[in-house]
């Protein structure tokens, strides 16, 4: 339940930093207040050795409690591009979202200008570190847990789009924001980008906020933010959890392609399999392969041609028949002009009302995005 502090911003113009007056009207039922003090203490002062990523609030440390319990601690920096409005935002919407494969927000800190949240700690750090870090930290995932994580991404995704109350776009679906606990099932983090979506609303946003080689080409170029900016995302995410590499840094083929360039080349030489991690010495030729489709469904320049998270978790989960003669190439966001980034390049094409048949099965024989 949302405290009565969030009706409004309007005692934050001027300063990031709230008194303690204001810092005490801001609670939550759902959400433990700390001092800095206590978490300065569950961090041994926040020491470099207990620091365990960075994210758009700053960066993120393991912690331990008076009571035992371990927890990550996301402090937010001074340094920051996001202001109050999206740290409310993040305590407002997280506090009141529960799903297997979100992360738990725990607490947070208003304490004079010292500003974090404290999350639940999950013992394999993100995906990013586990599947495209360093070596050092690298980690062997066999299919069945890579399937695993795909199919609990999906599913925590469309819980955001369709069953969250308000609708929320992520906005920033990527691998370092995947999180694994000790048995490797994933949560998704770092809400610091969602928006909230109500369901008569297209475009709401007014500045585009993400990461590179995940970005929607509608959304990178003209701003246009819809549910199919996450399934976009997400698509690209698939590849990089299939073949172990990451979107945005390596490069394939003489030419330089990015991941999902390459992914489509590879598709049209008919060698899909290519792709797959050489770390999988064995994996299900036909699943793999529905998945890389689904991948490619899911990054379609036109974003009405892209599938909603509900029908791509109906997808992963299922052995559907992909119609795969409907599948057109992936828009690629370069930082360039819109002849850079796909075939389609029709703007008209980017309404995400109309509808697509794609796979069918004998339960599912249409797909109706909304």
């Amino acid at each position: 339940m949302s405290c009565k502090c969030f009706g409004s911003f309007d005692w934050f113009k001027g300063s990031n930093s709230p008194d303690q007056t204001q810092a005490q009207e801001f609670t939550n039922e759902n959400v433990k207040r700390f001092t800095y003090n206590s978490l300065r203490s569950a961090t041994s002062d926040f020491h470099p050795s207990n620091r365990i990523g960075a994210g758009g609030f700053g960066v993120v440390y393991r912690g331990v409690l008076r009571d035992g319990t371990q927890v990550a601690i996301k402090k937010l920096s001074a340094e920051s591009k996001q202001g109050s409005n999206e740290f409310l935002t993040e305590i407002d919407m997280i506090s009141n979202i529960r799903h297997t494969n979100l992360v738990e927000l725990i607490g947070c800190c208003v304490d004079d200008s010292h500003w974090a949240l404290v999350y639940e700690y999950l013992e394999n750090n993100s995906l990013a570190s586990v599947l495209l870090g360093s070596r050092s930290k690298h980690i062997a995932l066999d299919w069945p847990t890579r399937a695993a994580i795909c199919l609990g991404t999906a599913s925590a995704v469309a819980f955001l789009h369709y069953e969250a109350v308000p609708h929320i776009v992520h906005r920033d679906i990527k691998a370092s924001n995947i999180l694994l606990d000790g048995n490797f099932h994933p949560k998704i983090g770092d809400f610091g980008l969602a928006k909230l979506f109500p369901d008569n609303v297209t475009h709401v946003s007014t500045r585009v906020a993400g990461t590179f080689g995940y970005l929607a080409p509608e959304y990178a170029l003209l701003g246009q933010l819809t549910k199919k900016a996450d399934v976009y995302s997400f698509g690209v995410l698939l590849l990089e959890i299939i073949s172990g590499k990451s979107s945005s840094k390596a490069a394939f083929g003489v030419e330089f392609m990015l991941l999902l360039e390459w992914t489509w080349k590879l598709k049209e030489e008919d060698r899909l399999l290519d792709i797959v991690d050489p770390e999988l010495s064995q994996y299900p030729e036909e699943e793999v392969l529905r998945f890389i489709k689904v991948a490619l469904f899911c990054t379609q320049a036109a974003a009405n041609q892209r599938p909603t998270m509900k029908q791509v978790v109906e997808m992963l989960s299922k052995e559907v028949n992909l119609t795969e003669k409907l599948l057109s190439e992936p828009g690629v966001y370069k930082g360039q002009n819109p002849r850079h980034w796909g075939v389609n390049k029709d703007l008209q094409a980017l309404d995400p009302s109309s509808s697509s048949r794609i796979f069918s099965s004998h339960i599912i024989t249409q797909m109706l995005p909304r």
